[in-house]
């Protein structure tokens, strides 16, 4: 299936801002379709609200556009329904970091297999301009008029501790590192995190000295470092910088086959219900003498 196929074009112009990184995102996303040569029929994409969540609409393909921050949540019914299925899940910073974050976590601890592509645009673009887990210190939102006084998080950092078996970021105009990225991230068996850095000229960049997506774009490569550079740097050494490459690509049982391998153990008897090994009490004494 060729790129003209895989848009949907009863649904062109896209309604993206001009100058919005998703758009690089999206031709990313389909070029490594294409060199993939994946079964359309036997892909899903889901999404979640967000500017994010306009993405899954613009496919032939079978899509899901869901609630906020619930985007990985539908995408794991799916999963355990039809285990079978290429499963990718687009979301954005305030999706998946804000009120999606415990699904995001879990998932990841849990190795459910999907690929899920992360646009970060620092804010929350698509209500206005406000703050997200990802908008950096100082920086002007809606929500932050005297500049952003809140610690943010590293979702990439996270999905590592969390479990993730592949992590990488990069900054949306590396477009044939991302596109390698949402490749792997496709192929791999498990939960892969992919976050693209995006800019948002309309309610991040303009609001920031920066009124174009080459200034934005100009800013992030500015403070741009290879993650297998400063694996020996300090957190201090490392404010203000913006780690991308590939942070974790390891190997981990995933949830899914391990589910149904116990589900049908359980259905042929070859499965047994077992009794606990400790019994309560014990448990009890050992967690009083961790103490």
């Amino acid at each position: 299936m060729r790129n003209r196929d895989i848009l949907r074009k009863d649904r062109l112009p896209m309604i993206f801002c001009p100058g919005c990184g998703i758009y690089m995102v999206i031709k990313a996303f389909i070029d490594a379709l294409n060199e993939l040569k994946l079964d359309l029929n036997n892909t899903v994409v889901v999404s979640g609200i967000g500017c994010s969540g306009r993405i899954s609409g613009y496919f032939n393909i079978d899509s899901l556009h869901t609630t906020h921050g619930r985007a990985i949540a539908y995408a794991t019914g799916i999963k355990l329904f039809r285990p079978n299925l290429n499963l990718i899940v687009f979301t954005g910073d305030g999706d998946v970091g804000a009120i999606g974050i415990g699904h995001f976590l879990h998932t990841a601890r849990r190795n459910i297999d999907m690929a899920v592509i992360c646009i970060n645009n620092l804010n929350y673009g698509l209500t206005g301009g406000q703050s997200s887990p990802t908008t950096p210190l100082d920086a002007w939102t809606y929500t932050t008029p005297y500049g952003n006084i809140e610690g943010f998080y590293d979702l990439c950092e996270l999905a590592v501790a969390a479990g993730a078996v592949y992590v990488a970021r990069w900054i949306v105009s590396e477009e044939k590192q991302l596109k390698e990225s949402i490749k792997k991230a496709i192929k791999k068996k498990g939960f892969a995190y992919v976050e693209a850095v995006s800019p948002c000229v309309t309610n991040f960049g303009r609001l920031n000295d920066m009124k174009t997506s080459r200034e934005m774009i100009a800013f992030f490569r500015e403070r741009e470092v290879r993650v297998e550079e400063v694996k020996n740097e300090s957190r201090e050494e490392l404010r203000g910088k913006l780690i991308v490459g590939e942070f974790i690509d390891r190997e981990r049982p995933e949830f899914t086959e391990q589910y149904w391998m116990l589900v049908r153990g359980v259905q042929d008897g070859t499965i047994k219900l077992r009794k606990p090994k400790l019994d309560w009490f014990e448990l009890e004494l050992r967690r009083k003498e961790a103490l």
